[in-house]
């Protein structure tokens, strides 16, 4: 079960103007299971991405981001679970393109490159094209506004609970709605993580802006999560401004896009930490806030060396304080010229170490109690400087070891 999290029920997730979703059970890899979805955008609509830093990047991956290059209107977007597409040289390019050629006509596009395709699944297997084209005609006639209950649900895959997020907030006497989905449970980790991430608003955001945000969004969220420090082929996240509430933003200084952006990163933070709170096995939800930095990517570094470690993450599933390999974690982090006499670190408000070592005031029992919780803090005080930042992460449990050994059966 997740750690503190459930699905939104279908009339918590506000529909996007512009924006309509379908989905279909196409058989791409088991019978019986929603795992086509299809999402058609009106004319007008920005579209900005991110993906994977994998060099292995998948077929689809690569695809996006030529069609996004070629700049001449994203229309759809096609998502397939069960297959990732990955790790299937030509064939799989041509498989992704062919997926494009059949969305494009299925709703009369003018353009291959005016859609983009996202797969996620097992690497190294061929996708059954055949079957996507099969099941697109019943996903079109699927599309409507108010389907993202459901698209969450079709994009799953070791997930156990589908992820979504949404906001409203007023703007000028108009309100601008923000909604979005992800999935993702295991093979995550920073920059991106094995994760799919949708989010639409139907606030007008001119490309360059919303190029910035994309980045600055990801960097907050999706970067900021890991549970097994296993980077994918396939990551994926992706922002839709359709621009139908009227709202309209081009420089990022009109008066309302202070409010807009934060909503815009409020759905990414949620979908992002559900993702961990998702976690293949989890039963802990850590944040690791460190901060007393020189640069915030100094902060990160250690956020996530803490969040990385097998060693620490076992400990927290045992509720176990064996809080050195926390101070380990700091000290391999890779900052050399870290003066660990200035660290202080914390469980919750159980201050664990100073001064290069266990603080006088620290008892175990307080240790334990923290780590009984289904949600901890551990917070780092580096003492160098003013910079900050956060990474969330998971336990590491006897069952992420059964779920991925059991993933392709």
């Amino acid at each position: 079960m997740p750690v503190n999290y459930q699905t939104p029920a279908p009339d918590q997730l506000f529909p996007v103007a512009g924006v309509r979703l379908g989905v279909a059970e196409a058989e791409i890899r088991k019978k019986n299971r929603r795992d086509l979805t299809l999402v058609a955008l009106d004319a007008g609509c920005t579209v900005a991405g991110v993906f994977t830093q994998n060099r292995f990047c998948a077929a689809p991956v690569q695809l996006c981001r030529r069609h996004l290059a070629a700049g001449n209107g994203i229309r759809a977007l096609v998502i397939n679970t069960g297959i990732a597409n990955a790790g299937t040289g030509d064939q799989g390019l041509q498989a992704a393109a062919e997926t494009c050629r059949l969305v494009a006509t299925t709703l009369d596009l003018g353009g291959n490159d005016r859609v983009l395709p996202f797969s996620t699944g097992v690497i190294l297997e061929h996708l059954p094209v055949e079957r996507i084209a099969a099941g697109l005609p019943a996903a079109a006639a699927d599309l409507k506004a108010d389907n993202w209950h459901a698209a969450a649900h079709a994009i799953m895959t070791t997930d156990t609970v589908a992820k979504a997020a949404s906001r409203r907030v007023a703007v000028g006497g108009r309100t601008v709605t923000v909604t979005g989905i992800s999935k993702g449970a295991g093979m995550i980790k920073p920059n991106m993580a094995t994760m799919l991430g949708f989010v639409a608003t139907d606030a007008g955001i001119a490309q360059p802006l919303l190029d910035a945000l994309v980045k600055e969004a990801a960097d907050v969220s999706f970067n900021c999560i890991s549970v097994d420090g296993d980077t994918s082929t396939n990551d994926s996240f992706v922002l839709i401004a359709s621009g139908a509430s009227g709202a309209a933003f081009s420089s990022g200084t009109e008066a309302g896009w202070a409010e807009v952006k934060a909503a815009i990163v409020a759905v990414t933070v949620e979908l992002a930490q559900a993702i961990v709170r998702d976690g293949e096995g989890a039963t802990k939800f850590i944040t690791v806030a460190v901060g007393g930095g020189r640069t915030a990517a100094e902060c990160r570094q250690v956020g996530y060396a803490v969040a990385h470690s097998p060693l620490t993450k076992t400990a927290f599933f045992a509720s176990d304080p064996n809080l050195g390999r926390i101070l380990a974690a700091i000290g391999y982090a890779g900052i050399d010229d870290l003066d660990v006499d200035g660290i202080r670190v914390w469980l919750d408000d159980v201050l664990v170490a100073e001064r290069g070592g266990r603080a006088a005031a620290y008892r175990e029992e307080d240790g334990a109690r923290v780590m009984k919780q289904a949600e901890i803090t551990v917070r780092i005080d580096l003492g160098r400087g003013n910079a900050a930042g956060v990474v969330y992460t998971c336990d590491l449990s006897y069952d992420y070891v059964k779920i991925n050994a059991d993933y392709r059966s």
